[in-house]
């Protein structure tokens, strides 16, 4: 098994030692744009045409409502990939 695939396991687990960087690494493969935050804030947005943004703040630990919004990804594009 692949670390993505490791790391995707531990997303649909809602595992709670996921960082943020690998949260950033799930959603820029699947398309996502992160854009820094302004003024000082510790969250960052990130945007897909078509889809609405998530906002997930840079903390640790990051809590499950984040990892939640990821997983949602995740099932949304494995379910469009096998589709296709």
């Amino acid at each position: 098994m692949s670390q993505g695939d490791k790391l995707l396991n531990r997303v649909r687990g809602l595992s709670q030692d996921l960082r943020f960087e690998e949260l950033k690494k799930i959603l820029e493969s699947y398309g996502y744009i992160m854009n820094a935050p302004k003024g000082g804030s510790s969250h960052y947005t990130f945007r897909k045409i078509g889809y609405p943004p998530i906002t997930i703040p840079k903390h640790k630990p990051i809590k499950k409502v984040y990892i939640e919004m990821v997983r949602v990804v995740v099932e949304r594009e494995e379910a469009a990939n096998a589709n296709n």
